[in-house]
Parts: structure tokens; sequence; C-alpha cells
């Protein structure tokens, strides 16, 4: 297993029944991988989730555990299913039906990164795909479910916060005249990856801190959701995407001079979703 697959931060004790993952945060470019772009190296990073795993490293401290990927996003998709593999990218492959994220580029192993920029000059091969799905993308979803599986086991159900950033432009045209544009967007498939009610405690969390909450549009839930959102199981997936524009530079992707205040007020919001399950749980004798 490679060493950058992923990271765990664990809480002292594991009171919650909450799992915050990062999938789309990783920054260990392989030399490899900048040696075979064609892109720059900051124009490569524009479809990583940046800064989105500092925003929510104080999850352990709420005795939650907190998973962030290790690889970046233009390497490997670890919100993508590892059957989603291009023809148009890897050597060998077949087309099978039409995926429309694999289509656009953005399968397990993406073609392009943010606004269709091309990665490679060519193919890599089926070999290349292969190693990297075994030494990055298993290991990640393999951590993954064991989390989960662990918060089931102690706590009789599990919901997993799955962390994602997304491009100021994606929220610009779906306001109301007159009305905030959204900051926060909530993904849970349309009540199919989360019981409402945790989906409410959510967004109470993130409205009572002061940010502009909406569900399922522009972003529904991807791959993680979809697979690992099973409410009648006890296991809830809620996708979480921030408007990386009140944070962030985007175009030179650095964090801008409000990133403290957005991570302060985060951690409060992040403390309230952590106490989701906990209620129900008996009290300790004195």
């Amino acid at each position: 297993m490679s060493q950058s697959a992923f990271e765990v931060s664990y809480p002292e004790k594991a009171q919650s029944c909450v799992v915050f993952a990062s999938p789309h945060s990783g920054r260990a470019y392989p030399w490899s991988l900048l040696r075979a772009s064609v892109l720059d190296e900051l124009a490569i990073r524009s479809s990583e989730d940046a800064f989105v795993d500092q925003l929510f490293d104080c999850a352990p401290q709420f005795g939650a555990p907190f998973l962030k990927a290790g690889a970046p996003r233009a390497f490997v998709d670890l919100n993508r299913s590892c059957d989603e593999l291009d023809p148009a990218l890897i050597e060998g492959v077949r087309r099978r039906g039409h995926n429309p994220r694999v289509a656009s580029g953005l399968g397990v192993i993406p073609r392009v990164v943010a606004n269709g920029r091309a990665i490679y000059r060519g193919k890599i091969s089926l070999l290349e795909a292969k190693r990297r799905l075994d030494e990055y993308w298993h290991p990640y979803h393999d951590m993954l479910q064991g989390l989960l599986d662990r918060a089931v086991h102690h706590h009789g159900q599990a919901v997993l916060i799955d962390c994602h950033s997304m491009p100021h432009e994606a929220v610009q045209g779906i306001a109301r005249t007159g009305a905030r544009r959204p900051e926060i967007v909530l993904g849970d498939r349309f009540g199919a990856a989360a019981a409402g009610d945790v989906v409410d405690r959510i967004e109470t969390a993130f409205a009572a801190a002061g940010f502009v909450v909406t569900r399922n549009a522009p972003f529904a839930g991807a791959y993680v959701a979809q697979a690992y959102g099973r409410p009648t199981r006890g296991q809830h997936a809620v996708q979480v995407e921030i408007d990386r524009a009140i944070y962030m530079d985007e175009a030179l992707i650095r964090p801008s001079a409000q990133f403290e205040d957005v991570q302060r007020t985060l951690k409060g919001v992040i403390a309230e979703i952590a106490q989701i399950g906990q209620e129900r749980m008996p009290l300790a004798a004195e």
C-alpha cells in the first residue's frame, strides 16, 4: 500500500457515530504525474478541494475520526467507482454504455481537470490505471468502510460526512433574484443516502452558524454518497460542498483573509454534527 494513500486522525475517545472524510483534498502529487502532464503545477490543482482537510481537521476533538486522502484528485478520483474507466484515456478499455462522468473526462482516473483542461498528451496504460486503484483507491475505501463499520458496532449507526468544496461559479446562477447564493450544498441523493432527520440536523447546524444552505442543487452526491448511504441499515452519507470563494483565492489556490474565520465558524458546526446520535447513548453510572 502506498504511504500516501490516506491519513486518519483518530479521536482520543470514539464518542461519535459520525465519520468525516475528505476524498479530494489530497495534494501529494507524484513526480510521475507532473512529468506526464501538460499542465503546470498550479493548473493541475484546479480540481483539488484545496484546504478542506484543514477546515475539518478539528473533528477528532469532538470524538469523530477524520479520513483524508493523500493522492490528489487529478491522479485518482476517490469519489468515483473503480470501474468508471475512461476509454479515451486508458489503453485497452472498452466503452461500456454511456456514463456522463466518464464521457466528460471525470472518471476514476481523470482525463481533465476543471474547465475541461486535458491532463495528459496521450493515453496511459491499463496497468498504470490498475496500479493507482490498487495502491490508492482500494486502501482508502477499505479504511472508510472499516470506520463506518466500527461506528455502527459501537453506536448502532454511522453518519458519513463527505467533505468537499465547489467552485464559486457552480452556485452563481441558482440563487433567486436578490437572495444570497448558497455557501453550503448538502447532497443526500434526494433522500436515498441519509434519513431526513439526520440531514435536518446537519442543515440546522450550518444554518445556525450563519451559512446559506441548500440541498441537492447543484450537487446531490456522487459515488461515495451512493455507495455508502444505506439509511435502512443505519448507515447514512451526506456530501457537504463548501463554496471555495468564502475561504480561498480560487485563482491562486491560497487561503484568503477569511480562511481562519470560516475555519473557526466551522468548528462549532462540526462540534454540533458530531453530537448526532449521542443523546440516545446510555448515561454512564456516576
